[in-house]
């Protein structure tokens, strides 16, 4: 095994774990900047007002996108071990 390999495992994994984090951190920072709007323009400046609408958008996205997440995390360890024997000679 060189580092050619391993630096193509790293990359794969590190774009794997971005591509498969996006989607529920860009509803979480969509659904906190607009509940954070809808405070500024009330005037409520109550915390854990954006708790529960975030952890609701967060569940509504594993629920639709979990599946092709968990996929793609099975994918890739799957090829890993299918290779795994390129990797120790």
């Amino acid at each position: 095994m060189n580092v050619d390999i391993v630096v193509d495992i790293v990359r794969e994994a590190l774009f794997l774990v971005l591509k498969t984090a996006a989607p529920p951190l860009i509803v979480s920072l969509v659904i906190g900047l607009l509940v954070s709007v809808f405070q500024t323009v009330t005037s409520i400046q109550e915390q854990t007002l954006t708790f529960v609408p975030k952890m609701v958008g967060m569940f509504l996205t594993l629920m639709l996108i979990g599946h092709w997440m968990l996929n793609g995390m099975t994918t890739f360890m799957e090829e890993l071990w299918r290779n795994f024997s390129l990797y120790i000679r």
